[in-house]
């Protein structure tokens, strides 16, 4: 047993697809921003509504957004396209888990394929009932494909650890020099 309690040492992993997901949405005139295209902000939300379903999925349990480490729009959405929103597990931590996140849009009335449209990743914490972080289940890659995105997860943590650490210390050198931030 951990210092968590009632979970295991040996919590068992659990592969890619087991909480993979997508949400699909049609985008209205009540999603659009003053240039009548879909605020970035509607899209930025329902990233997080479907990264927050697959952490929760995988963690077994609630977790909560710890960051949003990118978030790409790559063309516009319009009033009329019908969103799929994909997200997947691609590393998981002791209590925390990166999810990858890829934005397609098709029109509702047309048989073309889906283009991308934005991507994202999102860090997410496990948590109890008492808000404390609890383990995840470590993630299983299936395919290359989920074996080169936990790649390129581990090298996005270690550069936010770094950036976090780097921030910390230039704060904490100012602070000695008597500048206020």
């Amino acid at each position: 047993m951990t210092e968590q309690g009632d979970i295991p040492d040996d919590l068992p992993g659990k592969p890619t697809s087991a909480s993979r997901t997508t949400l699909s949405h049609i985008m209205t005139s009540h999603d659009t921003n003053l240039l009548g295209t879909v605020h970035g902000g509607v899209i930025m939300k329902l990233v997080d509504d479907a990264a927050g379903a697959v952490a929760g999925r995988h963690s077994g349990g609630p977790a909560v957004t710890a960051s949003m480490d990118e978030m790409a729009f790559l063309e516009p959405v319009r009033v009329g396209d019908l969103l799929h929103v994909k997200a997947q597990v691609n590393w998981t931590g002791r209590s925390s888990m990166e999810v990858g996140v890829r934005v397609m849009a098709e029109r509702w009335n047309e048989s073309t394929p889906a283009t991308q449209v934005g991507s994202a990743y999102l860090v997410f914490a496990a948590v109890d009932a008492d808000g404390k972080p609890r383990r995840v289940p470590q993630v299983i890659p299936e395919t290359e494909q989920d074996n080169r995105r936990n790649q390129e997860a581990q090298i996005r943590r270690t550069h936010r650890l770094a950036r976090r650490q780097a921030i910390k210390a230039l704060r904490e050198r100012r602070a000695a020099e008597g500048y206020e931030d």
